[in-house]
């Protein structure tokens, strides 16, 4: 369950569709009923808070979700977006996580989610992350 004042539009999470695990994004929110509006790429509807799953942050959502750039370095996986990096320290385990900015430089001990992700790199670009991948 992601709480929904975590969510920013154009974050990525999954829901659940009539049992199915979908793949969706916020389109938008509303916080008094506690809701967000998601695009699962068949439709847009309205989900509660206990229906929308955050997608874990991999390799995978980064490269083909996210269109970051890999790099293998002495320190770890850099991934790269333009001036914005990230670097895996232990690759494969996403818990120990650098990511940096221009001057703006971020460290994190716990595993992230794609949507924490997109949020951090809004406020630190002021720009949003989208998905590269075309439904």
């Amino acid at each position: 369950m992601v709480k929904i004042s975590e969510l920013k539009e154009g974050d990525i999470v999954k829901v659940m569709d009539a049992g199915i695990e979908k793949t969706g994004t916020v389109v938008e929110i509303n916080r008094p009923d506690n809701m967000a509006c998601i695009d699962n790429g068949v439709q847009e509807f309205w989900y509660p808070a206990e229906e929308i799953i955050p997608v874990p942050l991999t390799e995978d959502q980064l490269i083909n979700t996210l269109g970051f750039e890999k790099e293998m370095t002495a320190e770890g996986e850099k991934f790269k977006k333009g001036p914005f990096r990230l670097i895996v320290h232990d690759p494969g385990n996403y818990t120990h996580i650098d990511m940096w900015y221009r001057e703006d430089k971020r460290h994190f001990g716990h595993p992230l989610y794609v949507h924490e992700l997109q949020n951090h790199y809004l406020q630190m670009t002021k720009v949003p992350l989208e998905a590269s991948f075309a439904r």
